[in-house]
């Protein structure tokens, strides 16, 4: 899990999802008189699996390919416009669903009985440089399983769009941050009102 992932108290469960769904930063906004900018972690097959060696999902020696490298690319654009949907409205979003569905199948996972534990645990059915991405793919099955992946959601500023997990009891936080998202939209609506 990153830094950011344990900053952010984002279960170990959703952790390689969540860091992997925010290698694309689309902040744009000014924050202290300082605009962020945007940028891509993983922009090339070299990054990706760095990225992926950094985690523990990439052996030693494995080398990604191009058609590779766009399989992940795609699975991470379709996890992010996923979790874009309101997660009472993504059974309803056919589009969302469909681009998830065609992004996870190059990455099909396997039940196989545990020795560590007593039960069963997904297990990538590739076996290649790719098979950690299956990782990726069983935390979101575990997670919509067992109704944490609902947590994971995508700021609601469009300046922001960064993925957070919504620690809030009810679960309805809209910003990944209310002093710096959630305040900026505030302020916004308000000035907006004032004007009408």
């Amino acid at each position: 899990m990153s830094k950011t992932s344990r900053k952010f108290r984002v279960p170990d469960a959703l952790a390689n999802v969540y860091d992997f769904a925010n290698t694309l930063d689309l902040r744009r906004f000014v924050h202290h008189g300082v605009r962020h900018q945007t940028g891509d972690e993983i922009d090339s097959a070299e990054k990706l699996a760095a990225w992926m060696a950094q985690r523990g999902l990439l052996e030693r020696g494995a080398r990604l390919t191009p058609a590779m490298f766009d399989a992940a690319i795609r699975l991470r654009a379709s996890i992010r416009e996923y979790l874009a949907c309101q997660p009472l409205e993504r059974h309803r979003h056919r589009g969302a669903i469909d681009m998830l569905n065609k992004a996870i199948e190059p990455f099909p996972i396997t039940v196989e009985a545990s020795s560590e534990s007593d039960g069963m645990q997904l297990k990538a059915a590739r076996k290649d440089a790719l098979a950690g991405m299956s990782v990726i793919v069983a935390e979101l099955y575990n997670g919509s399983a067992n109704g944490t992946l609902s947590r994971l959601k995508i700021c609601a500023a469009d300046e922001c769009r960064r993925v957070f997990y919504d620690r809030s009891k009810p679960g309805t936080r809209r910003w990944c941050q209310a002093a710096l998202c959630g305040n900026r939209m505030k302020t916004r609506a308000y000035r907006e009102r004032r004007r009408a």
